[in-house]
């Protein structure tokens, strides 16, 4: 007798995801039945799933998990880093039938299902990922309706190239907002509540959440506000946050970028807003082969020679090369192909990381970030005082 996880699988519809290069997987669809195109990426994470689907650094891209069972503890609410799943698509070998998880409110298919995202299960994606890291990320259609090899090939060959994209417009807040924080609270040690502004060009929940926890009071602005509207709002620091996309298009963001860092205002930026300040100190970017997506990436901390694992999720980088070395220093390296992970201005209050500190999903290894964050504003507090 089937039974009814069976029942289920084979009540859905064959799905087929085509690559521009014309090779092409079938398999079986989950989520909400339909089409889509997109960059198709792998993430090597084992967990975490949801936060990768609600990170906004992942819209206009279909995500490949490595790991090869995806859904066993389910989708809870209290596990997304923005409103609603960003990636186009989750492409997984093997999907869960079932899910248990205390925290657990519904399986990985209804959510997706219910968030309008298409999902690919029952294909082999040892051989997906072994062809992105072999001939780099491509564009690509995955459907439950279209069939036709030929058709899918023209589609996935129509769609843009990441590469001159800008989507942190499309991620952005639409105003300026007080982040109240669901998950963590002001701290109540009495230090002083220090005031941050920062730029949203696809930011997680988490990060708001452990600058809340490090004393920051934080004030959320759109990617298009500019140095003037952030230095109106009367802020401590300046953060620029995560987000999609193509670094050099946004050039809104690199102009008030380089207006607030060389004015002395205190600058922390993470994934794209550190490739966003890359090149507002002068610096260039260019597109990794395949990018940087998962949990365990190796980064060595060049001031104290600790190595730090880290979660990733880039396909851009700023070029060493193109930094001036007697006005930018880079403080961290990647372990695995010895690209920038992080540099600092050697004589203004700026610093930033290619990685997530703020982790979510992913180890906390670089938790430190937001307390050295904290400590170059007060320093800079002090010396203006004086």
């Amino acid at each position: 007798m089937t039974d009814f996880g069976e029942l289920r699988r084979a009540e859905r519809p064959t799905a087929r995801l085509m690559l521009e290069d014309g090779v092409w997987f079938e398999g079986t669809g989950f989520g909400k039945p339909g089409e889509t195109v997109g960059e198709v990426v792998f993430n090597t994470s084992m967990t975490g799933y949801q936060e990768i689907l609600t990170d906004p650094s992942y819209f206009g891209q279909m995500v490949t998990m490595t790991y090869p069972l995806i859904g066993n503890y389910g989708a809870t609410p209290l596990d997304e880093e923005s409103a609603r799943p960003q990636a186009r698509a989750l492409i997984v070998k093997e999907l869960s039938q079932t899910y248990s998880n205390w925290r657990g409110e519904d399986s990985l298919d209804a959510y997706l299902r219910r968030a309008g995202v298409v999902g690919l299960t029952d294909i082999d994606t040892r051989a997906l990922v072994l062809h992105l890291r072999n001939t780099g990320a491509k564009n690509g259609v995955l459907s439950t309706e279209d069939m036709d090899l030929d058709s899918l090939r023209a589609k996935a060959r129509a769609a843009p190239k990441m590469a001159g994209l800008d989507l942190a417009q499309c991620v952005t807040c639409e105003g300026k907002y007080e982040y109240e924080g669901a998950r963590r609270g002001l701290p109540q040690d009495g230090r002083r509540i220090l005031h941050v502004v920062a730029y949203d060009f696809g930011m997680k929940r988490n990060i708001c959440d452990l600058m809340r926890a490090e004393g920051f009071r934080v004030t959320v602005v759109p990617a298009r506000a500019t140095a003037e509207e952030a230095l109106a709002l009367e802020p401590d620091g300046i953060f620029l946050s995560n987000g999609p996309g193509d670094p050099e298009p946004c050039t809104y963001a690199i102009e008030a970028a380089r207006e607030l860092i060389q004015g002395g205002k205190p600058t922390f930026g993470i994934c794209l807003g550190h490739q966003i300040m890359g090149l507002a100190l002068g610096g260039k970017t260019y597109k990794l082969k395949f990018g940087h997506r998962g949990a365990n990436h190796p980064v060595r901390d060049e001031a104290t020679g600790r190595i730090e694992i880290t979660s990733q999720n880039h396909g851009f980088c700023v070029d060493a090369d193109s930094l001036d070395p007697s006005k930018v220093e880079i403080t961290h390296w990647n372990l695995n192909d010895m690209t920038v992970e992080g540099l600092r201005h050697k004589e203004l209050p700026a610093f930033s990381v290619q990685y997530h500190p703020e982790a979510s999903p992913g180890p906390h290894d670089a938790s430190y970030l937001f307390p050295r964050f904290r400590k170059m504003i007060e320093e800079n507090l002090l010396i203006r005082m004086k």
